[in-house]
């Protein structure tokens, strides 16, 4: 039915995707996901698990997320209520776009997709109330994989939209490392993911 267009992003390997979406004066129709519509694409990834999360207020910082080693993982993100400014951090050691960050703005009424290939730190903070976030990932969830980097990282200095003083956080999003600290025990490498 629908064709996809791809945009190529300033980081390597990072695409935006925009279905087709056909709409109304009922609403809208759009194929979020055609396997046959991503590969002809040339995006070509066995998704195997979605996840689903719920912002209730704007304001909610999660990140920066990644999972090491065999159980990294590629994420395929929308937004289905509300809007957010998704964050990547490119990781991977030796790519052209190591250490760069760029934040995309994703929501119910733009309809975009992001993919974002391992060796990447994924974050996001809300931008409305009442966030539906979902996402696609090739790699299932490994809490012993689990890692992160400082959201607010004064080497990375990410451009965060909102007072970072009165950004709402998980315990453990306070306590991530710096980018220098995670830098010395980086198990990422462009190629090899």
């Amino acid at each position: 039915m629908g064709k996809l267009k791809i945009t190529e992003t300033k980081l390597q390997d990072v695409k935006i995707i925009e279905p087709a979406v056909f709409g109304d004066n009922r609403g809208f129709f759009t194929e979020s996901y055609s396997d046959k519509d991503f590969k002809d694409a040339g995006i070509d990834f066995d998704f195997i698990q979605d996840n689903h999360s719920l912002s209730s207020q704007a304001g909610v910082l999660r990140g920066l997320h990644f999972q090491r080693g065999k159980s990294a993982q590629t994420k395929l993100i929308r937004v289905v209520t509300g809007a957010v400014l998704d964050v990547i951090v490119d990781v991977r050691k030796g790519s052209p776009t190591y250490g760069e960050w760029e934040g995309y703005i994703l929501s119910e009424s733009n309809h975009r997709q992001l993919l974002v290939p391992r060796g990447f730190a994924h974050g996001f903070v809300t931008l409305t109330d009442n966030v539906n976030f979902l996402y696609k990932c090739d790699n299932y969830y490994d809490a012993k994989a689990d890692g992160g980097i400082a959201f607010d990282d004064s080497t990375l200095a990410i451009n965060w939209p909102i007072d970072l003083e009165n950004a709402i956080l998980s315990e453990k999003d306070k306590q991530h490392p710096t980018f220098k600290e995670f830098e010395a025990d980086n198990p990422f490498v462009y190629g090899e993911i």
